[in-house]
């Protein structure tokens, strides 16, 4: 990852569970800030942005407000897994 020591880029659902969205987030090593862009699920809205970076990540779209989290990797395929099962 060499200067980032975050890096991610997912697929986003909406309340309808409908991939129309995605999100892709970069925090840099020197940096305690995460460059956000992202097509909101809901409504569509595109945009690009940096705010704190803190784990959980969580993100409010600026035009609809609706709250894109990102999970741990591991405990979203863990999630998945029993959705499979079930």
């Amino acid at each position: 990852m060499g200067v980032y020591k975050y890096i991610t880029n997912r697929v986003l659902q909406s309340t309808a569970g409908k991939a129309n969205g995605n999100i892709a987030v970069a925090v840099r090593n020197d940096s305690a800030d995460a460059n956000v862009k992202y097509t909101c699920p809901e409504c569509t809205n595109k945009q690009q942005t940096s705010q704190a970076w803190k784990r959980p990540f969580s993100i409010k779209c600026s035009q609809c407000g609706f709250l894109m989290r990102l999970p741990r990797l591991k405990d979203e395929m863990k999630k998945a897994k029993k959705a499979k099962k079930a």
